[in-house]
Protein backbone atom coordinates (compact mmCIF):
# COMPACT_ATOMS: atom_id res chain seq x y z
CA UNK A 1 0.00 0.00 0.00
CA UNK A 2 0.88 3.21 -0.80
CA UNK A 3 1.39 4.22 3.29
CA UNK A 4 2.02 1.50 6.38
CA UNK A 5 0.40 3.78 8.73
CA UNK A 6 -3.25 2.48 8.91
CA UNK A 7 -5.91 5.05 10.19
CA UNK A 8 -9.09 3.78 11.98
CA UNK A 9 -12.05 4.31 10.75
CA UNK A 10 -12.81 7.74 12.83
CA UNK A 11 -9.54 9.10 11.67
CA UNK A 12 -10.57 8.35 7.98
CA UNK A 13 -14.32 10.17 8.80
CA UNK A 14 -12.32 13.29 10.41
CA UNK A 15 -10.15 13.41 6.99
CA UNK A 16 -12.94 12.88 4.56
CA UNK A 17 -15.02 15.91 6.90
CA UNK A 18 -11.89 18.27 6.53
CA UNK A 19 -11.94 17.54 2.53
CA UNK A 20 -15.44 17.94 2.32
CA UNK A 21 -15.25 21.16 4.34
CA UNK A 22 -12.63 22.56 1.93
CA UNK A 23 -14.36 21.25 -1.27
CA UNK A 24 -17.35 23.56 0.16
CA UNK A 25 -15.84 26.65 0.99
CA UNK A 26 -13.33 26.96 -2.12
CA UNK A 27 -16.69 25.69 -3.86
CA UNK A 28 -18.82 28.65 -2.27
CA UNK A 29 -15.75 31.38 -2.74
CA UNK A 30 -15.62 30.91 -6.90
CA UNK A 31 -19.52 30.92 -6.59
CA UNK A 32 -19.22 34.33 -4.78
CA UNK A 33 -16.86 35.87 -7.07
CA UNK A 34 -19.42 35.04 -10.42
CA UNK A 35 -22.57 35.96 -8.45
CA UNK A 36 -20.62 39.30 -8.31
CA UNK A 37 -19.78 39.59 -12.02
CA UNK A 38 -23.03 38.98 -13.18
CA UNK A 39 -23.24 40.87 -16.14
CA UNK A 40 -20.42 39.09 -17.57
CA UNK A 41 -21.81 35.43 -16.15
CA UNK A 42 -24.86 36.14 -18.01
CA UNK A 43 -23.88 37.02 -21.25
CA UNK A 44 -22.19 34.18 -21.41
CA UNK A 45 -24.92 31.58 -20.42
CA UNK A 46 -27.64 34.46 -22.82
CA UNK A 47 -25.15 34.87 -25.79
CA UNK A 48 -26.72 31.63 -27.72
CA UNK A 49 -30.23 33.47 -27.58
CA UNK A 50 -28.80 36.19 -30.00
CA UNK A 51 -27.79 35.66 -33.60
CA UNK A 52 -24.55 37.76 -32.45
CA UNK A 53 -23.28 34.85 -31.08
CA UNK A 54 -20.15 33.37 -32.96
CA UNK A 55 -21.58 29.91 -33.89
CA UNK A 56 -24.37 31.91 -36.08
CA UNK A 57 -21.86 34.11 -37.41
CA UNK A 58 -19.78 31.32 -38.09
CA UNK A 59 -22.57 29.67 -39.87
CA UNK A 60 -24.02 32.44 -41.85
CA UNK A 61 -27.34 32.25 -39.61
CA UNK A 62 -29.86 34.93 -40.79
CA UNK A 63 -30.41 37.62 -38.08
CA UNK A 64 -32.83 36.77 -34.93
CA UNK A 65 -33.38 37.66 -31.81
CA UNK A 66 -35.16 35.31 -28.96
CA UNK A 67 -36.89 37.37 -26.31
CA UNK A 68 -36.89 35.57 -22.42
CA UNK A 69 -39.49 36.43 -19.59
CA UNK A 70 -39.63 36.32 -16.19
CA UNK A 71 -42.97 34.62 -14.92
CA UNK A 72 -41.89 34.77 -11.02
CA UNK A 73 -41.09 36.74 -8.54
CA UNK A 74 -37.99 35.58 -7.35
CA UNK A 75 -36.87 33.41 -10.36
CA UNK A 76 -34.04 35.79 -11.35
CA UNK A 77 -32.84 36.08 -8.01
CA UNK A 78 -32.76 32.39 -7.45
CA UNK A 79 -31.58 31.75 -11.18
CA UNK A 80 -28.74 34.07 -10.82
CA UNK A 81 -27.67 32.36 -6.95
CA UNK A 82 -27.64 28.67 -9.14
CA UNK A 83 -25.72 29.74 -12.06
CA UNK A 84 -23.17 31.67 -10.12
CA UNK A 85 -22.92 28.63 -7.55
CA UNK A 86 -22.48 26.27 -10.88
CA UNK A 87 -20.13 28.06 -12.53
CA UNK A 88 -18.38 28.37 -9.00
CA UNK A 89 -17.89 24.84 -8.62
CA UNK A 90 -16.76 24.18 -12.29
CA UNK A 91 -14.36 26.81 -11.74
CA UNK A 92 -13.31 24.92 -8.47
CA UNK A 93 -13.37 21.52 -10.26
CA UNK A 94 -9.47 20.85 -10.45
CA UNK A 95 -8.98 21.90 -6.35
CA UNK A 96 -12.08 19.19 -5.92
CA UNK A 97 -10.80 16.48 -8.10
CA UNK A 98 -7.11 17.10 -6.32
CA UNK A 99 -8.77 16.88 -2.93
CA UNK A 100 -10.81 13.85 -3.58
CA UNK A 101 -7.55 11.86 -5.63
CA UNK A 102 -5.53 13.13 -2.12
CA UNK A 103 -8.10 11.26 -0.27
CA UNK A 104 -7.98 7.95 -1.99
CA UNK A 105 -4.92 7.84 -3.24
CA UNK A 106 -2.93 6.47 -0.07
CA UNK A 107 -5.52 3.88 -0.54
CA UNK A 108 -4.20 2.52 -3.83
CA UNK A 109 -0.67 0.58 -5.18
CA UNK A 110 1.38 2.60 -7.44
CA UNK A 111 -0.14 0.38 -10.25
CA UNK A 112 -3.91 1.61 -9.07
CA UNK A 113 -2.70 4.66 -8.50
CA UNK A 114 -1.18 5.72 -12.21
CA UNK A 115 -4.24 4.33 -13.88
CA UNK A 116 -6.26 6.38 -11.38
CA UNK A 117 -4.85 9.71 -12.44
CA UNK A 118 -5.47 8.68 -16.29
CA UNK A 119 -8.96 8.21 -15.75
CA UNK A 120 -9.85 10.70 -13.83
CA UNK A 121 -7.95 13.35 -15.82
CA UNK A 122 -9.44 11.63 -18.99
CA UNK A 123 -13.06 11.88 -17.79
CA UNK A 124 -12.59 15.50 -16.43
CA UNK A 125 -11.36 16.42 -19.84
CA UNK A 126 -13.75 14.61 -21.97
CA UNK A 127 -16.71 15.93 -19.78
CA UNK A 128 -15.36 19.32 -20.57
CA UNK A 129 -14.98 18.94 -24.57
CA UNK A 130 -18.74 17.40 -24.19
CA UNK A 131 -20.30 20.84 -22.44
CA UNK A 132 -18.27 23.06 -24.69
CA UNK A 133 -19.69 20.91 -27.57
CA UNK A 134 -23.09 21.72 -26.45
CA UNK A 135 -22.67 25.03 -25.92
CA UNK A 136 -21.35 26.09 -28.97
CA UNK A 137 -23.10 23.56 -31.47
CA UNK A 138 -25.95 21.58 -29.95
CA UNK A 139 -27.51 24.31 -27.57
CA UNK A 140 -27.96 26.94 -30.20
CA UNK A 141 -29.17 25.32 -33.04
CA UNK A 142 -31.84 23.66 -30.51
CA UNK A 143 -32.60 27.22 -29.03
CA UNK A 144 -32.39 28.79 -32.74
CA UNK A 145 -34.82 26.17 -34.15
CA UNK A 146 -37.47 26.13 -30.66
CA UNK A 147 -37.57 29.96 -30.09
CA UNK A 148 -37.84 30.47 -33.79
CA UNK A 149 -40.44 27.84 -34.81
CA UNK A 150 -44.28 28.87 -35.02
CA UNK A 151 -47.17 26.95 -36.20
CA UNK A 152 -48.97 30.56 -37.02
CA UNK A 153 -47.57 33.98 -37.96
CA UNK A 154 -50.22 35.43 -35.70
CA UNK A 155 -48.72 33.49 -33.14
CA UNK A 156 -45.28 34.92 -31.50
CA UNK A 157 -42.84 33.08 -28.99
CA UNK A 158 -41.73 33.92 -25.37
CA UNK A 159 -39.68 31.30 -23.89
CA UNK A 160 -38.93 31.74 -19.62
CA UNK A 161 -35.79 32.68 -18.32
CA UNK A 162 -36.30 28.83 -16.05
CA UNK A 163 -36.91 27.07 -19.00
CA UNK A 164 -33.96 28.15 -21.03
CA UNK A 165 -32.02 27.68 -17.96
CA UNK A 166 -33.25 24.24 -17.65
CA UNK A 167 -33.07 23.32 -20.90
CA UNK A 168 -29.24 24.60 -21.09
CA UNK A 169 -28.11 22.77 -17.71
CA UNK A 170 -29.55 19.70 -18.98
CA UNK A 171 -28.17 19.31 -22.17
CA UNK A 172 -24.35 20.71 -20.87
CA UNK A 173 -24.78 17.49 -18.47
CA UNK A 174 -26.53 15.09 -20.80
CA UNK A 175 -23.32 16.08 -23.20
CA UNK A 176 -21.03 16.02 -20.70
CA UNK A 177 -21.65 12.33 -19.49
CA UNK A 178 -21.85 11.20 -23.71
CA UNK A 179 -18.26 12.49 -24.21
CA UNK A 180 -17.14 10.10 -21.70
CA UNK A 181 -17.88 6.79 -24.29
CA UNK A 182 -13.73 6.73 -24.91
CA UNK A 183 -13.08 7.05 -21.13
CA UNK A 184 -15.61 4.15 -20.43
CA UNK A 185 -14.50 2.12 -23.43
CA UNK A 186 -10.77 2.26 -22.12
CA UNK A 187 -11.71 1.49 -18.63
CA UNK A 188 -13.80 -1.75 -19.70
CA UNK A 189 -10.77 -2.67 -21.81
CA UNK A 190 -8.06 -2.22 -19.27
CA UNK A 191 -10.29 -5.16 -17.31
CA UNK A 192 -10.84 -7.03 -20.12
CA UNK A 193 -14.83 -6.61 -20.52
CA UNK A 194 -14.56 -5.13 -24.08
CA UNK A 195 -12.92 -6.29 -26.88
CA UNK A 196 -12.13 -3.95 -30.45
CA UNK A 197 -13.57 -6.95 -32.41
CA UNK A 198 -16.71 -6.60 -30.83
CA UNK A 199 -17.20 -2.93 -31.19
CA UNK A 200 -16.65 -3.22 -35.33
CA UNK A 201 -18.94 -6.51 -35.35
CA UNK A 202 -22.26 -4.87 -33.92
CA UNK A 203 -21.15 -0.85 -35.87
CA UNK A 204 -24.34 -1.03 -37.50
CA UNK A 205 -26.50 -1.76 -34.20
CA UNK A 206 -24.28 0.89 -32.33
CA UNK A 207 -25.55 3.63 -35.27
CA UNK A 208 -29.18 2.86 -34.67
CA UNK A 209 -28.86 3.30 -31.22
CA UNK A 210 -26.94 6.79 -31.10
CA UNK A 211 -29.92 7.63 -33.41
CA UNK A 212 -32.35 6.97 -31.05
CA UNK A 213 -30.20 8.41 -28.14
CA UNK A 214 -29.36 11.54 -30.35
CA UNK A 215 -33.06 11.84 -31.62
CA UNK A 216 -34.20 11.84 -27.59
CA UNK A 217 -31.83 14.32 -26.14
CA UNK A 218 -32.28 16.63 -28.95
CA UNK A 219 -35.79 18.23 -28.21
CA UNK A 220 -35.68 19.09 -32.52
CA UNK A 221 -37.24 17.11 -35.45
CA UNK A 222 -34.98 18.86 -38.28
CA UNK A 223 -32.83 16.61 -39.89
CA UNK A 224 -29.76 19.37 -39.74
CA UNK A 225 -30.00 19.22 -36.22
CA UNK A 226 -30.29 15.49 -35.43
CA UNK A 227 -27.19 14.94 -38.39
CA UNK A 228 -25.32 17.55 -35.69
CA UNK A 229 -26.10 15.93 -32.66
CA UNK A 230 -25.33 12.10 -34.10
CA UNK A 231 -22.03 12.91 -35.73
CA UNK A 232 -20.03 13.76 -32.69
CA UNK A 233 -21.40 11.02 -30.76
CA UNK A 234 -20.62 7.97 -33.68
CA UNK A 235 -16.73 9.96 -33.88
CA UNK A 236 -17.25 9.07 -30.27
CA UNK A 237 -17.72 5.22 -31.08
CA UNK A 238 -15.11 5.16 -33.56
CA UNK A 239 -12.52 6.74 -31.54
CA UNK A 240 -13.47 4.43 -28.71
CA UNK A 241 -12.63 1.12 -31.14
CA UNK A 242 -9.19 2.55 -32.02
CA UNK A 243 -8.81 3.05 -27.84
CA UNK A 244 -10.23 -0.25 -27.16
CA UNK A 245 -7.85 -1.50 -29.93
CA UNK A 246 -4.60 -0.04 -29.05
CA UNK A 247 -5.49 -1.47 -24.87
CA UNK A 248 -6.18 -5.15 -26.52
CA UNK A 249 -2.93 -4.78 -28.11
CA UNK A 250 -0.67 -3.74 -25.42
CA UNK A 251 -2.54 -6.51 -22.96
CA UNK A 252 -1.88 -8.81 -25.37
CA UNK A 253 1.77 -8.04 -25.35
CA UNK A 254 1.91 -7.79 -21.84
CA UNK A 255 0.04 -11.38 -21.48
CA UNK A 256 3.08 -12.45 -23.75
CA UNK A 257 6.25 -11.16 -22.33
CA UNK A 258 4.91 -12.58 -18.82
CA UNK A 259 4.48 -16.16 -20.47
CA UNK A 260 7.79 -15.49 -22.18
CA UNK A 261 9.72 -14.70 -18.57
CA UNK A 262 7.63 -17.43 -17.05
CA UNK A 263 8.97 -20.24 -19.71
CA UNK A 264 12.80 -18.68 -19.22
CA UNK A 265 12.37 -18.85 -15.32
CA UNK A 266 11.01 -22.73 -15.56
CA UNK A 267 13.82 -23.47 -18.18
CA UNK A 268 16.43 -22.51 -15.74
Amino acid sequence: MAEDTELTFWEHLDILRAVIIKILVVGLLFGLVAFCFKDQLFDIVLAPKSSKFISYRLMGVEPFDIKLVNIGITEQFMIHMKTALGFGLLGASPYILYQLYQFIAPALYNRERHYAVKIVLSGYIMFLVGVLVNYFIIFPLTVRFLGTYSVSEEVGNLLSLQSYMDTLLMMSIVFGVVFEIPVISWLLAIFGLLKAEWMRKFRKQAFVVILIIAAVITPTSDVFTLTVVTLPIWLLYESSILIVAMTNKADKKALESDDATEVAATAE
